[in-house]
């Protein structure tokens, strides 16, 4: 089952509805926002190509489950790490016949959020922060079996757009959608044969507690 990022983003985009007016639980300085829920990452497209354009790559999506925490610095600033346990994608070139290899990363991601209203029944935000993704555990297949494929780890900037809508005693129901810079440099047998544009869409969809 997939999930659809422009869901999660027109959840968003409802913040400034007239007709949600239910009671809401205000964000204060102080607190700690735990969410969980499911992730799925959406790499981009086009994923590059690499041997001088000759083999092109197509990264698969994944999902898995998700969690973030947020310190409210203030009743409007907030401070979130997403982590998740790690997702694991095909990686397949036409020029090569289909699936090449398998590999695994995680992708913590730190960033400074703005909520607009934290008092109201529903409450957007965005942010900006900085990813780091780790890749590990490449194994290939196909026209590549028995080679060595090494994916370096990468740093890239995140942007993030995301809704709260309080229930009840803390807790709430969260979406929000990234858009994360991954750039990876791949080595096939020890020689740098080029550069992965993962470039994913990071789409969560879950609930939360405030304490």
């Amino acid at each position: 089952m997939s999930l659809n990022y422009r869901t999660a983003l027109a959840t968003c985009l409802l913040a400034g509805s007239p007709f949600l007016v239910q009671p809401a639980t205000a964000a204060q300085a102080g607190d700690w926002l735990l969410k969980v829920g499911a992730t799925q990452v959406r790499p981009g497209s086009d994923n590059g190509d690499v041997l001088g354009g000759t083999v092109d790559l197509d990264v698969d999506d994944n999902i898995q489950p998700g969690i973030s925490l947020t310190w409210m610095a203030t009743d409007r600033i907030g401070i979130e790490l997403l982590g998740a346990l790690p997702f694991e994608h095909d990686i397949s070139s036409h020029a090569l016949g289909g699936r090449i290899a398998t590999t695994k990363h995680l992708p913590p991601t730190l960033s400074v959020q703005y909520h607009f209203l934290p008092a109201a029944a529903v409450q957007p935000y965005v942010g900006v922060g900085v990813n780091y993704t780790r890749f590990f555990g490449t194994d290939t297949t196909g026209a590549l079996n028995g080679s060595r494929l090494v994916l370096d780890d990468s740093f890239g900037l995140a942007g993030q757009v995301g809704v709260q809508v309080p229930v009840n005693d803390g807790w709430f129901i969260n979406a929000d959608v990234r858009y994360i810079d991954i750039d990876t440099d791949v080595h096939l047998n020890s020689s740098r044969i080029g550069t992965a544009n993962i470039d994913p869409w990071v789409t969560t969809v879950g609930f939360g507690l405030a304490f």
